[in-house]
């Protein structure tokens, strides 16, 4: 998470124009269902377009586990999507080993501490396509 809950009030408050851009970088709010609860759970993460795809890492600082917000879209891939003023309902799936192998220089690229997370932690962390479904 960037900067928690009120990241995501000032972005959605602002359509983006606060919270859009983060420290040199473009981030997006993603909302998936709580695997649990049910609810909708929000948070900011970083993006890069890959044609007209959003991707996403699902770093979690280089963690021993996933993110939540990874689980929760493993147990339901239907979620919104909001960049700038834009929100979206996107399918998200786990990029393939050949999508991930030239995905993953491109987020470094843009955040280079994801080759830092993966030195961090035993498993593979996972690079996730979001799919538009307008």
């Amino acid at each position: 998470m960037l900067f928690g809950d009120e990241h995501v009030r000032k972005y959605r408050e602002t359509g983006g124009e606060v919270g859009h851009d983060w420290q040199g970088v473009s981030t997006l709010l993603l909302t998936t269902t709580g695997r649990r609860s049910g609810r909708e759970r929000t948070t900011p993460l970083i993006y890069r377009r890959d044609g007209a795809d959003h991707v996403i890492v699902a770093s979690a600082g280089g963690q021993p586990g996933h993110p939540a917000w990874y689980h929760n879209l493993s147990t339901d891939p239907e979620v919104t999507v909001q960049v700038k003023d834009d929100r979206f309902p996107a399918r998200a799936r786990t990029a393939t080993e050949e999508e991930k192998a030239r995905l993953w220089p491109r987020m470094a690229e843009v955040w280079p501490d994801y080759d830092e997370y993966q030195t961090k932690t035993d498993r593979p962390i996972p690079v996730v396509i979001l799919e538009r479904r307008d």
